[in-house]
């Protein structure tokens, strides 16, 4: 029979159902897979279900429910200063990753070089390849996650079509400061590039640190694509609700492969998410606070065993040093073991890098789970260490 896809054949099943699978047949609790064990806030679900109810159901506008696409602007003028022009300059999505999908081949020609920071999210690569685009790698290693910018600035080329960046970043935790932020920007103003903004976590931010978009800084509204998700904002990842931003030109651009991938996004979903993005502070002040309580308690619970873990300043993710507990194997290996004996599933760090010698001594913890979750998962990682 004649060859599959070349590029996607390249790529075996994500470590993510590789891990859930093995957690499951072993009934360990699963802090491997990225997802909250509630779901996110009942009014938004029974409004999603009365809107089904009553309808209608039919295809909503290819670029999402103007209820949605206005209540986007509004949230990004609210929590950012961006002056959003929601008519032209937002797209709904059926999800962040169909967003990212639709802007690498919306701007994307084949040999165009895309500027990643690794470790990365798994789906980026593929994206990246499937249109075309040549990956260039800027390394960031644990316990903090810093840039060197010699190695920001080797990246860039005159072939350099955009940057994709996630932040706060999974999977590292890593919230992007705004000198960082300003280095990259003007390396993109440099090279007359874009960038591909992932912003999915930008509500699950802790401490003193804030999100700020790329897109606020100076002359990045034209060359940036923001894109943030129902998902993680309201723990509702089932639902695969995301929208993008940015100016007219670019959204243009992405809508048209938009059109080719789903065409539109359920309207009950677009319509209960665009009152989920109205609530008032103290909902989203409440998601940070929940979520920051969780990194702290299952934090603690690693380090009374000895584990050291990396910096996480956002996200819902912890990195923790296994060799720092002694064990010398690789972070397979010790992922494995821990989910086959002790009940508890993590994800390989080391999956995450692309390039050679990738990290092999951390592991990934989600930490967006109940507490009496978190504190069953530390009790049996306490047994097994001791």
């Amino acid at each position: 029979m004649k060859p599959s896809n070349t590029v996607l054949s390249s790529f075996g099943t994500t470590i993510f159902e590789v891990m859930s699978k093995l957690a499951i047949e072993h009934g360990a609790i699963n802090l491997g897979q990225g997802f909250p064990d509630e779901d996110g806030p009942e009014d938004i679900r029974v409004l999603a279900a009365n809107a089904t109810a009553e309808g209608p159901n039919q295809y909503p506008p290819m670029m999402g429910l103007p209820e949605l696409r206005q209540a986007v602007a509004t949230h990004d003028y609210r929590f950012y200063g961006l002056s959003v022009n929601w008519q032209t300059d937002t797209l709904v999505t059926s999800g962040a990753t169909e967003a990212l999908a639709a802007c690498l081949l919306g701007l994307l020609n084949p040999g165009d070089e895309v500027v990643l920071f690794e470790p990365l999210y798994d789906c980026y690569l593929p994206m990246v390849k499937l249109a075309g685009g040549i990956p260039k790698f800027v390394r960031l290693d644990p316990p903090h996650w810093t840039i060197d910018p010699e190695k920001l600035k080797s990246a860039f080329s005159d072939k350099t079509k955009l940057v994709l960046m996630n932040s706060p970043m999974n999977p590292t935790g890593k919230v992007f400061s705004v000198e960082e932020l300003q280095q990259i920007a003007d390396l993109v103003t440099a090279h007359d590039a874009y960038a591909i903004c992932d912003e999915v976590y930008e509500h699950i931010i802790f401490g003193d640190r804030r999100h700020v978009p790329l897109m606020s800084l100076p002359g990045m509204g034209e060359r940036t694509i923001r894109i943030a998700s129902a998902g993680k904002t309201f723990s509702l990842t089932g639902w695969k609700v995301g929208y993008a931003t940015g100016c007219a030109d670019m959204i243009a651009r992405i809508s048209k492969a938009h059109q080719f991938l789903v065409f539109t996004t359920p309207p009950n979903l677009q319509k209960a998410v665009a009152f989920g993005l109205g609530k008032e502070d103290p909902f989203y002040e409440d998601l940070k606070q929940s979520m920051q309580s969780k990194r702290d308690l299952f934090r603690s619970g690693l380090e009374r065993i000895g584990f050291e873990t990396a910096e996480c300043g956002g996200t819902y993710f912890l990195n923790a040093d296994i060799s720092s507990v002694g064990f010398d194997g690789t972070d397979e290996e010790f992922c494995r073991l821990i989910t086959t004996e002790v009940g508890v599933a993590a994800v390989p760090f080391s999956a995450f890098y692309q390039s050679e010698n990738a990290k092999q001594n951390f592991a990934r913890f989600c930490f967006c789970k109940k507490d009496e979750v978190l504190e069953e998962a530390v009790e049996k990682l306490a047994g097994f260490f001791s």
